[in-house]
């Protein structure tokens, strides 16, 4: 990856796109669209389809029409495997294409982009497809004159709606075991970040996925993805995003043909440092990068920092000098470090929950305001809050950008009741050289993930889910495979 590279794909124009159904292009229903703006500068980059409730419906009916003649579902795993296996073939030849793409489109920083976004999805697409041909059904342990046994099935249309941070990459993890197993999907892409999703889908037909079998609507949530909550015809809906959304899909589902509803959901997620870590300056190194990379725009992100009396001024001045050196700017630029906010709506909620925090009591200490303005684009300085209450809005409500929060403690009991004190409970952290503590602390907190003397980069081998509001099920792992299966019991008298 060099700068001339990415200068050149920067400078290429984006032609309007269409919805992508029944493996061919295909405008809105009534031919609205959507003009896109780069987070870059806010200058229009082209134009996406408006989806419709009919075009929702004309995909499903699509998915299902594959999904029953077996097209695809029939196919014998092996043959599944080997097509997604050339899929991340060709994303990983047209790597920085992607990644520069849906930089335009949705504003990380380029050297977060290429390894998070289509490396990462080429790679979960490989390890779903590795996995496929391995997974087995059971003969049940029964008496000797019956036969019981347990078939695992794909359950149908999988409907997949997508948040705008990392739309390759968590894309991929529902599209990996979803198709994997047979399934055909509807895709409802964000609309702030459609373009590298729509080119991923055609890369998958050159694959040698079959017509129908992924199909991907664009358009506003509160169209197209109330559409495939209501659709008769979508057997499980799988969302990442916020919570008020996933509870409408919820109510959506009881509406209509109660389909399985999973949500990857918000988090509050806390970054507990004793005094006793290993490295202190790496920590707070880690500590910054954890909550400022992609603008903070990250649903694991450590947004609490929870500091131990002991080290607490040290730290946090550790930390704010770390935030301060990080470079925002271009995120085609490949000496920022942060690129910009995703929308200049998300930008002015973020501004807003500095005012209420010091409103409330915090110290911005540095960051909290808008800055290169001149770009037209959305950037915001990484900002830093001391004398948070753990009750404080701020500690309480995801912010989803580049807003730290930082509380203190005195001991690891009250460590863990500020940790537990949130309606969340996606993802922690905890620094401590003490074995006993770091295994306490794994057991009480109650969070799907728990970082220990590190924050982030836990790999598709493990889990990934919240309890609490951070949602249910799992993406990542071959556990992610069960939202996508069903079972089966055939009870056979021999």
């Amino acid at each position: 990856m060099d700068q001339h590279s990415i200068d050149l794909l920067r400078a290429r124009p984006v032609a309007p796109r269409r919805h992508l159904i029944d493996g061919k292009p295909v405008p809105a229903s009534d031919d609205g669209v959507i003009e896109v703006l780069s987070p870059i500068d806010g200058q229009p980059l082209t134009t996406i389809a408006r989806g419709t409730h009919a075009d929702v419906e004309r995909a499903v009916v699509s998915a299902r029409a594959a999904f029953e003649d077996r097209r695809w579902a029939g196919q014998p795993p092996a043959a599944r495997k080997k097509v997604l296996l050339k899929w991340a073939e060709l994303i990983e030849a047209e790597a920085l294409s992607l990644a520069v793409l849906g930089v335009r489109d949705n504003g990380t920083e380029i050297n977060m982009a290429l390894k998070a976004e289509p490396l990462s999805a080429a790679g979960t697409l490989r390890y779903y497809a590795e996995a496929i041909d391995k997974v087995y059904g059971e003969i049940a342990p029964t008496a000797p004159e019956v036969l019981g046994l347990v078939h695992k099935e794909p359950v149908g249309v999988v409907g997949a709606i997508l948040p705008w941070n990392f739309p390759l990459m968590i894309g991929a993890w529902k599209l990996g075991p979803a198709l994997a197993a047979g399934n055909s999907v509807v895709l409802k892409p964000a609309e702030t970040a459609s373009l590298s999703l729509l080119r991923l889908a055609e890369l998958a037909l050159e694959a040698g996925l079959p017509p129908g079998v992924l199909n991907v609507v664009t358009g506003e949530g509160p169209v197209v993805g109330e559409a495939m909550g209501l659709s008769m015809g979508i057997d499980v809906l799988v969302f990442t995003g916020s919570g008020g959304v996933g509870r409408k899909l919820l109510e959506y589902a009881a509406r209509s043909n109660l389909k399985r509803v999973y949500l990857e959901l918000g988090g509050k997620s806390p970054n507990i440092v004793f005094a006793d870590a290993p490295d202190l300056d790496e920590a707070a190194r880690v500590a910054a990068t954890g909550i400022f990379r992609n603008s903070g725009q990250v649903c694991v992100a450590g947004s609490r920092l929870l500091v131990e009396d002991a080290i607490h001024d040290d730290f946090t001045a550790a930390v704010r000098a770390h935030a301060e050196a990080m470079r925002v700017g271009d995120p085609l630029d490949l000496s920022s470090d942060i690129g910009a906010v995703n929308s200049e709506r998300q930008l002015e909620q973020n501004l807003r929950f500095v005012e209420t925090a010091a409103a409330e009591g915090g110290s911005v200490v540095t960051g909290g305001g808008r800055i290169l303005t001149e770009t037209g684009g959305y950037y915001m300085a990484p900002t830093v809050v001391t004398d948070v209450d753990p009750q404080a809005t701020l500690a309480q409500q995801e912010v989803f950008g580049p807003v730290l929060a930082v509380t203190r403690f005195a001991d690891e009991a009250e460590a863990i009741r500020i940790a537990n004190s949130t309606d969340y409970g996606l993802a922690g952290g905890v620094w401590t050289a003490n074995l006993s503590r770091a295994h306490r602390m794994i057991r009480a907190m109650r969070t799907g993930v728990v970082h220990v003397n590190t924050y982030g980069g836990a790999d598709i081998t493990v889990p990934l889910g919240g309890v609490g509001q951070s949602g249910n099920g799992h993406d990542k792992s071959l556990h992610a495979l069960d939202k996508y299966l069903d079972l089966k019991t055939a009870w056979i008298k021999l």
